[in-house]
């Protein structure tokens, strides 16, 4: 039996595929892989003994087999043989097997020691501080079975009465990505808000796993609350390839964002502005509850000021506040979350008019990753409505980062329907 130091750029693969760590990160997969050790054992080996008094951590299968002796008569179920992508050990879920496991071939283990065993615990997608990670814990997945995971609203989540539209498509995203290898990222999504959510209960997201290719991944992910589906998510995954690269979009010339007002910093100046009309002032006040975890500063600071109509175009900046690790799966999930805040609108705001009220409610969003990004850095947001009829408003948007590379293209069609008295929230959409 040999022992010697795992190399990470061998191993990150081959963690991928082990069930036991799909729930993980990337970026804790590559800190496990940095401190595994390699074990090698011949036919007849005893791997662990049941009278040791300790494991030495927890073992994970790369070749060969080994087998579990475990309760008399049990011995030959097939259960109890241990092949590549299988585990054993002692590690957060204390000791899993109190019996014998000898090598039945040569067999070669990768070893995770006690003292190392901490990175099994699930965290956050990006696996940073809870202090700056609101929206690490929006998109925090439980994970209650292989492909089903469980989400929650926090209570200084966005919300206007229900679970908002791009949390439904960023914790969507986050639970597909879990049940795909870290190397394939999303480059494509299809959803459909079907229902509202209530925001007091958890929302089930169970992942399908249409199909899993040497480049390309498919998911379908179905959200439930009180046993109905209230939102379906598409997602295809592909691993990084070289290929053609041009581009014909120009981002718009823009103010940097540095220069321009924050939106949490205009809107509460709105609220104490008394040359904007009170009801103005007052709806605001009532509407506005925290700051957002997504920083925005808009290119047009005067936009929709006093409910006057407004272009069916808006350009504004946004980023993640904090710095989120460098996990590209949780960039692509932020950007997801930030995708409707404001989207939805684009499309009702040139109908306004003194005193009225409009809610446009999301009914498909789609959105495509062209090239990697990151979303704690500044990304300009340009969207355009292209029309509105049959109560439904179609625009699309652009993100750009600061270099000017396309990063993400987007299509979302709203429902838009003014607001007379009563809650504005419609309980179905279709």
């Amino acid at each position: 039996m040999k022992t010697s130091s795992s190399s990470s750029s061998s191993v990150v693969e081959f963690l991928e595929k082990v069930p036991l760590l799909h729930r993980l990160t990337s970026s804790s997969l590559k800190k496990i892989a940095q401190v595994l050790v390699f074990k090698r054992y011949e036919r007849g080996d005893y791997v662990v003994g049941r009278d040791d008094e300790e494991m030495e951590g927890v073992y994970f299968v790369v070749e060969g087999q080994a087998q579990v002796l475990g309760p008399l008569g049990e011995e030959n179920c097939s259960e109890f043989f241990l092949k590549p992508f299988d585990y054993f050990g002692r590690g957060i879920f204390g000791n899993v097997y109190a019996v014998d496991v000898v090598a039945v071939s040569q067999l070669t283990c990768l070893l995770l020691t006690c003292d190392h065993c901490h990175l099994l615990e699930t965290k956050p997608m990006c696996d940073s501080d809870n202090e700056r990670s609101l929206l690490e814990r929006i998109l925090y997945m439980d994970p209650l079975d292989l492909n089903v995971f469980r989400g929650f609203t926090l209570p200084n989540a966005p919300a206007l009465g229900k679970v908002f539209g791009g949390q439904f498509v960023a914790q969507g995203l986050a639970a597909a990505s879990k049940t795909v290898e870290f190397m394939k990222l999303v480059h494509s999504l299809h959803a459909y808000f079907l229902l509202s959510g209530d925001t007091n209960i958890p929302i089930i997201y169970e992942v399908s796993r249409l199909r899993d290719g040497n480049n390309f991944a498919t998911r379908r992910v179905d959200a439930r609350q009180k046993g109905k589906t209230i939102f379906t998510l598409f997602a295809s995954f592909q691993r990084e390839q070289q290929g053609f690269d041009h581009q014909e979009s120009n981002m718009p010339h823009m103010l940097p964002p540095e220069t321009l007002v924050s939106r949490d910093e205009m809107l509460q100046r709105r609220m104490t502005d008394h040359l904007i009309p009170r009801y103005y002032r007052n709806k605001v006040a009532t509407q506005y509850t925290a700051p957002l975890p997504i920083d925005i500063r808009f290119c047009e600071p005067n936009y929709s000021t006093e409910e006057r109509k407004s272009p069916s175009r808006l350009k504004y900046w946004f980023k993640a506040r904090g710095e989120l690790s460098d996990d590209q799966a949780l960039h692509r999930c932020v950007v997801a979350f930030a995708s409707d805040l404001m989207y939805a609108f684009i499309s009702s705001d040139p109908h306004l008019k003194k005193r009225m009220s409009a809610v446009p409610v999301s009914l498909d969003h789609s959105m495509w990753f062209h090239r990697p990004l990151r979303a704690d850095d500044w990304l300009l947001f340009v969207m355009v409505n292209l029309t509105a009829s049959q109560s439904r408003g179609l625009a699309t948007g652009e993100m750009f980062n600061r270099k000017g590379e396309l990063v993400v293209s987007l299509k979302q069609e709203a429902l838009l329907k003014e607001t007379v008295t009563g809650n504005p929230i419609l309980d179905s959409k279709l």
